[in-house]
């Protein structure tokens, strides 16, 4: 089954009560990123040509794009990987920020690397410049304060199996 056939299984959607309204509904960024680890339980950060702070491989999703094929996307266009991402670990609301709209974001575990994979990764996105793995406590001072919280409650799912929602990384 793929989403067209659900989609024809649901059939036709009802029509606007409210002539309009679909236009009207405030609509959210929607991301999904990957937490990938070595073979030491370091996360993988990369390292964005546009922005001060380090990001862990992922992205915006695109129009009718789920965030977790978002994900796939993006690490496939990011790391050259194609890595076998389902499991959630993070759902965290974020609020309107300077230019952005308030936005969901998912986090899903990118599962660890073997040595063979960290040793020949390379950066495939020109957006990117660079990538390292670093613990959490190692990176903290190259994230935003929120993007540490998020990690954390990522990590913490990961651990006991959870997932946890969060609203501007915190639980």
């Amino acid at each position: 089954m793929t989403f067209d056939d659900d989609l024809c299984a649901e059939g036709a959607p009802e029509p606007e009560f409210n002539p309009g309204i679909a236009e009207r509904i405030p609509k959210k960024r929607v991301a999904g990123g990957a937490l990938i680890r070595d073979h030491a339980e370091r996360i993988l950060f990369v390292t964005p040509g546009y922005k001060p702070f380090l990001e862990i491989p992922g992205g915006v999703a695109e129009s009718n794009e789920s965030p977790l094929a978002a994900c796939r996307r993006e690490v496939r266009e990011e790391i050259g990987l194609d890595l076998a991402i389902s499991k959630l670990l993070v759902v965290d609301w974020m609020p309107a920020h300077g230019v952005w709209t308030d936005g969901v974001m998912f986090i899903f575990d990118g599962g660890q690397l073997n040595e063979s994979q960290s040793a020949t990764l390379k950066i495939e996105d020109p957006e990117l410049t660079g990538f390292r793995f670093l613990t959490l406590e190692e990176s903290t001072p190259f994230l935003r304060p929120s993007m540490v919280r998020r990690i954390a409650s990522a990590l913490a799912a990961l651990n006991d199996g959870s997932p946890r929602y969060a609203e501007f990384g915190r639980t």
